[in-house]
């Protein structure tokens, strides 16, 4: 018996694993269920996507910049060993599109907009809000997480796509203002270096990653506790579920588009 203890809670952990990925599922193809069964509602859609898209330019745009700058520093610091310096303004191109323009600008969606969801929704929840809405014959889910995981799918791959320019010219600043690249060769390098196929996957992670923040911030908003608890600990499993998510999906995206 002894022996059989760890065994059974390795086996219950495991189970309650897996009724939470099904719950989440669940929720998921809720929330797109009803993103395309009327009634719409333009408003929260529209509020979304300034909060999501436009409030989040900020935070994108220095993250990536930075990140370009301080990607085109190693590089060159790295490829001056083999004599390999010239490689900068590829790399910085393929290293922003392929992985580090995504997945920075999803985390940082994560921290800002998933927390932000999780909490307004469940403070809505400790203060009855949605069950007046259900009173009310509004259902939550079409009220509430349809439009924001609709804005987070539809802005955040423009987010990425921004952030990807951004921290490009950020290496374009560095190289060219400190390390005496040429501008017009350098440019000349990252259009020629990049592909469709790196643009086309930034964008659907991009699309992916805003999926996971937004649905996230929803389901642990809808599923808190009662109380200030409930809110504080649905805002952080928010972040944390959204962050380890974008990480795996990114991992799984990228096998798809670039294994061979």
């Amino acid at each position: 018996m002894i022996l059989l203890s760890p065994l059974g809670a390795l086996g219950r952990a495991v189970l309650a694993l897996m009724a939470a990925v099904g719950r989440v599922a669940l929720f998921a193809f809720s929330a797109v269920s009803h993103m395309v069964r009327p009634p719409f509602y333009a408003r929260e859609l529209g509020v979304a996507l300034v909060n999501i898209g436009w409030l989040s330019l900020p935070v994108v745009g220095l993250t990536a910049i930075f990140t370009g700058a301080a990607l085109a520093l190693q590089i060159y610091s790295g490829g001056a060993r083999f004599n390999a310096e010239a490689v900068v303004p590829q790399i910085v191109a393929i290293g922003m599109v392929r992985e580090l323009g995504p997945v920075l600008v999803g985390l940082m969606i994560a921290a800002r907009v998933t927390s932000s969801i999780a909490a307004e929704i469940a403070t809505m929840k400790v203060t009855e809000q949605i069950d007046a809405l259900v009173t009310l014959s509004t259902n939550p889910m079409k009220y509430l997480v349809a439009p924001r995981v609709l804005a987070a799918l539809l802005v955040v791959p423009a987010l990425v796509g921004v952030g990807d320019v951004i921290g490009i010219f950020g290496g374009y600043a560095v190289a060219t203002g400190s390390l005496g690249f040429n501008a017009a060769a350098y440019l000349k390098n990252t259009v020629d270096f990049l592909e469709p196929l790196d643009v086309i996957s930034s964008l659907v992670k991009g699309c992916a990653f805003g999926g996971i923040a937004a649905t996230m911030g929803c389901y642990f908003g809808m599923m808190s506790g009662r109380g200030a608890q409930g809110v504080g600990r649905a805002t952080k499993g928010s972040v944390e579920a959204a962050a380890v998510l974008i990480l795996a999906a990114n991992f799984l995206l990228t096998g798809a588009f670039f294994s061979l």
